[in-house]
């Protein structure tokens, strides 16, 4: 008896080309892929057994076929009832070429946003995607090892200099607030930076195949800050893709100040010019940096999670850790690899925390002893 007797066991389904795959990831004590259809936006999880079944809807394995694989991975036969309820399902989401065409998720209700003096944000151009692949036309060479080898020496170059001049950097820092007119441009700068990292999120994130929804503006006054929304980040093709989209942006910060770096090293400047060029260093360091911090929302966490292949990390490192410590029979069904990559993340954000506090204390105690 095949896994899907008579007609059934004959249909070929398969996806629409617009559906989504993400890898495995970890939620709690479940695995999980995430699904998504990128024309209406609608999205949802689904199993490790279920996502075996999907990823093989190709049109070219019949249902028969891909049954003899799942009794092959899972030792067991799919009866039509399961067959029926999965294509069903597909099939009412729309997730299935020839099957009638979903609404479009319905849009939160927040969304769009109420703009208000106070707080709001504003999209800069009409199609984001586009303005993202023309940039990534021009700018896209830097990506090639060529060039970023090259970029990633200069930038370990100057942030030895930054460690090793660091006392020199604070004092620079202080200067800088007594002045008004060049504290306001360094305030420009690091904005610009931030621009700039936001816009890098996109043009690696296009390099690599995904798709940039929003470019924009959001305020919360006083902070006014650009924002770009990369659209499908969880299904962009490898872990390596991801991780190196997410820290585009901190890895751009460190890129602008290469000049600066430059200047301050071995152009003949005035001391004002110097000092705040040296304080720019300094915050522009910083603030790159400080996005790589692994807790939500920052650049940092995205790659945690990366690394740890998991979706939720904080909350779900939270709930186990809280489990293990009263030492709960739940806390041992969890897998393996969660046992391991919890304790590791919650770890691994303690000492980054703890490092950065140690700076913060021992740039105040130079500050305050100088």
């Amino acid at each position: 008896m095949s896994a899907a007797p008579g007609a059934l066991a004959a249909y070929r389904p398969a996806l629409r080309p617009r559906v989504l795959l993400s890898d495995p990831l970890l939620d709690g004590a479940a695995t999980v892929h995430l699904i998504k259809d990128a024309g209406t936006g609608n999205s949802f999880k689904v199993g490790a057994k279920e996502h075996f079944l999907i990823a093989r809807m190709d049109g070219e394995r019949s249902l028969a076929e891909i049954g003899e694989a799942y009794e092959g991975e899972y030792g067991r036969r799919l009866a039509d009832a399961h067959w029926q309820q999965l294509l069903a399902l597909l099939g009412t989401k729309g997730l299935l070429a020839g099957a009638p065409e979903p609404k479009p998720a319905p849009a939160p209700v927040s969304v769009p946003e109420k703009r208000t003096l106070l707080r709001g944000s504003l999209p800069l151009v009409a199609d984001a995607d586009a303005t993202t692949a023309r940039l990534h036309r021009v700018f896209g060479f830097l990506l090639a090892p060529a060039a970023l080898v090259p970029l990633f020496a200069l930038v370990l170059a100057m942030e030895a200099v930054v460690v090793a001049r660091s006392g020199e950097l604070l004092l620079a820092v202080r200067g800088l607030m007594s002045n008004p007119v060049l504290l306001t441009a360094m305030a420009i700068l690091l904005w610009v930076s931030t621009a700039l990292h936001e816009l890098a999120h996109g043009v690696v994130a296009r390099h690599h195949g995904g798709r940039v929804a929003e470019i924009g503006l959001r305020w919360r006054l006083p902070a006014v800050i650009m924002y770009c929304t990369v659209d499908d980040y969880l299904y962009l093709g490898t872990r390596r893709h991801r991780i190196a989209t997410a820290a585009a942006g901190a890895v751009m910060n460190l890129v602008f100040l290469l000049p600066f770096c430059a200047l301050w090293l071995f152009a003949p400047l005035d001391d004002a010019t110097h000092e705040a060029f040296a304080a720019l260093l300094l915050l522009g360091s910083v603030q790159a940096f400080m996005m790589l911090v692994p807790l939500p929302p920052l650049d940092g966490y995205k790659i945690a999670c990366q690394l740890a292949g998991a979706v939720g990390l904080a909350a779900s490192a939270g709930g186990y850790l809280r489990l293990a410590l009263r030492r709960s029979p739940e806390a041992a069904a969890y897998p393996r690899r969660a046992r391991i990559a919890y304790p590791v993340y919650a770890a691994a954000t303690v000492l980054v925390l703890a490092a950065v506090v140690a700076a913060l204390v021992a740039g105040v105690h130079h500050l305050l002893t100088t």
